[in-house]
């Protein structure tokens, strides 16, 4: 195993820290959103580096080719991309209702006027 051949999963390593440490560390909504994304980028370039066999050819059958790539990791990648675009936006929507709600996206201030409401 060289270096090179790990870059994808360095990669990987580094989004997913990066998102993780933006969902435990920022307070701003929007940012967590932000976080979540490079999160879920992280696992989808995880996904894809695990699919690719090296040397292997796209499924048509043919002579003389006897490695082929699954092309389902990449399919349900696609079908995970649109999903995520469509959690992002609800996501957001969200964030906008409850700035609409609270007039701020931090969540201290949000915890702060739910405990003044308490009392």
């Amino acid at each position: 195993m060289e270096f090179p051949g790990l870059f994808n999963y360095w990669i990987v390593v580094v989004l997913m820290m990066t998102g993780f440490y933006i969902v435990i560390a920022q307070g701003n909504l929007v940012k967590k959103v932000v976080g979540l994304n490079i999160f879920q980028v992280s696992v989808f370039v995880f996904y894809i580096s695990m699919s690719k066999i090296r040397g292997g050819t796209a499924p048509i059958l043919d002579e003389g080719i006897e490695i082929y790539t699954n092309p389902l990791p990449h399919v349900l990648i696609l079908t995970a991309i649109v999903v995520g675009v469509a959690t992002t936006a609800l996501a957001l929507a969200l964030v906008v209702r409850i700035r609409d709600a609270y007039g701020t996206i931090e969540e201290e201030e949000i915890g702060q006027l739910e405990q003044e409401e308490e009392t």
